[in-house]
């Protein structure tokens, strides 16, 4: 079995997919940026000055030490923009995959 696994570790694939999980997480920085502070800020301005985190609604005010007890749909609606974003980037790569593919067996065939 420590054979088997020592073998499954060294395979190209599983090597790839670490690659692909932390460039995928550094994107995702990237992305979460993009969204906080360059796209929302243009949305919140175009709205009306609206800061998309600070949505909510308030079920329960706070209490003493008690905390409110809210729905923060504003971060909900900066995760959907960074879903979208994110999204859009990856519809645009695999775009120009797509294009560079053909592209490349169009030159092969001539």
């Amino acid at each position: 079995m420590l054979n088997e696994f020592k073998t499954f570790i060294a395979q190209g694939n599983v090597l790839d997919l670490a690659v692909g999980i932390i460039i995928g997480a550094a994107f995702g920085k990237i992305t979460t940026s993009l969204v906080e502070d360059i796209v929302n800020p243009i949305l919140g301005l175009v709205i009306g000055g609206i800061d998309f985190s600070q949505l909510k609604i308030v079920l329960k005010e706070a209490v003493g030490t008690t905390p409110e007890v809210a729905i923060r749909y504003g971060n909900f609606l900066n995760v959907v923009i960074q879903f979208l974003t994110i999204a859009f980037v990856v519809f645009l790569l695999v775009k120009a995959a797509n294009r560079a593919r053909l592209s490349s067996s169009m030159s092969q065939k001539a």
